[in-house]
């Protein structure tokens, strides 16, 4: 088994529960992490046996380019997309970063975190 980690992919999006938030909208960073057994590319060399991290980086740029409310909800639909794209990922995890959120006092920045196994 094996993990491919995308760490500190830097979005600019309009997600939040504030009308200001989705006009103004705000930097994300992203960290994003697929497992599964990758020993066939480690043999071969050829990106076809692995999960092409520059289109994983780009299905999750995609995906916080539609705005939500809740970066709950825009976890949920990055997973659900990864997981459906590569059946051989067995488990995907990906932590959202809003930095410097709106707030009544100053916070450096909010996380989310979820997994999800391959059902």
């Amino acid at each position: 088994m094996g993990r491919i980690l995308i760490r500190d992919l830097a979005t600019y999006s309009y997600h939040g529960c504030f009308e200001e938030e989705n006009k103004i909208g705000a930097n994300y960073k992203l960290n994003i992490w697929v497992d599964g057994d990758f020993s066939k590319a480690e043999s071969t060399d050829s990106l076809i046996d692995t999960i092409d991290y520059v289109e994983l980086a780009d299905l999750a740029a995609k995906e916080m380019a539609s705005p939500s409310r809740l970066i709950e909800h825009v976890a949920d639909r990055i997973l659900s997309k990864i997981l459906s794209r590569w059946s051989q990922i067995t488990l995907a995890g990906l932590t959202i970063i809003k930095v410097s959120p709106p707030m009544n006092e100053f916070v450096k920045s909010v996380e989310y975190t979820i997994e999800k196994r391959q059902a």
